[in-house]
């Protein structure tokens, strides 16, 4: 069995991984933990990505962390093979896979029978002329039309993915959403947990991360980068908070106008990634606030309590 712990950014993924692992290790069952957010996947892209440091996991292997550089290209077709390797190199350890994090495309991509079609070179230029021309609003009304259930998926602002929708409709000659219905199939055993938390409450939180970002060095952190080229990079140069920095960088936003619009892109996400997950019936739904949170998991994935047992 694989174990997923899901859900909107800023709701504890992280924290209740942890405590997993340590509830379950006392009964003599092994776990490790496999992320699941896209821009943790780049070396030196910490603090806006929320990282847990090295020495906060409590000795607990982590994979899939720190493993591309800012000018690769992170994409769910690749992570979806190194990924289904490394699940079944813990669980060839006995242990427990716990895949963490919020990227809806890559958790799916994982645990489902997600299949990506080909791609076609003169396509995809001439879809990404279109992007240069028209900017991904536009052409993201296009796919709007074109296939409704993709649109509601993708963010607007997500020019390389729009591009990738509409390419694969013109490849395949069906919906890009057709994909979607391969999260009905697992690809393995797993359960999938969604930390839910009233957006009332969840919202502060959202704006007050943000702002310690700024305060805890976001600016010099992505300074660095700089220098390893994440201007030129294709995914991390777009990950909400690094194009921020980097106009403030560049002098086109001011500081309170960078970490403003951060804060209102991290809502914004944070409200997708609810619908993403809220849309697959998978999810079973906790409160994130829960006072008895961890047993409340632990309860409800139910692990056998025998030493060695599995999920």
């Amino acid at each position: 069995m694989i174990v997923a712990l899901v859900g909107a950014t800023g709701t504890g993924k992280s924290a209740l991984s942890l405590a997993l692992v340590e509830r379950w290790a006392s009964r003599g069952l092994a776990a490790e933990i496999v992320n699941a957010d896209a821009m943790q996947l780049y070396r030196g892209m910490d603090i806006g990505t929320a990282k847990l440091p090295v020495a906060e996991r409590g000795g607990v292997p982590h994979h899939l962390i720190d493993v591309l550089d800012v000018t690769e290209e992170a994409s769910a077709a690749r992570y979806q093979i190194e990924a289904r390797d490394v699940i079944e190199s813990i669980q060839s350890r006995g242990a427990v896979p716990i895949v963490v994090g919020g990227s809806g495309l890559y958790v799916a991509a994982l645990l489902t029978d997600f299949r990506f079609p080909g791609t076609d070179a003169l396509l995809r230029a001439q879809w990404e002329h279109e992007l240069e021309r028209r900017g991904s609003d536009a052409l993201h009304r296009e796919l709007a039309q074109r296939d409704p259930r993709a649109a509601e998926a993708i963010d607007p602002r997500n020019g390389r993915r729009v591009v990738r929708a509409l390419e694969v409709i013109d490849l395949t000659g069906e919906p890009f959403s057709a994909g979607l219905a391969a999260r009905d199939t697992p690809w393995r055993p797993y359960r999938q947990i969604g930390l839910r938390m009233p957006r009332e409450q969840l919202v502060p939180r959202l704006d007050a991360r943000v702002e310690a970002m700024w305060a805890a060095g976001m600016l010099a952190e992505v300074e660095a980068l700089r220098a390893h080229g994440l201007e030129q990079g294709v995914t991390a140069r777009r990950a909400i908070g690094y194009a921020q920095a980097l106009a403030q960088l560049a002098g086109e936003a001011t500081e309170a106008e960078a970490i403003a619009e951060t804060a209102a892109l991290t809502r914004r996400y944070a409200r997708r990634q609810v619908g993403w997950f809220g849309r697959d019936a998978a999810t079973e739904w906790v409160d994130a606030l829960d006072d008895d949170l961890l047993a409340r998991v632990d309860d409800l994935l139910a692990v056998d309590q025998q030493p060695g047992a599995r999920p």
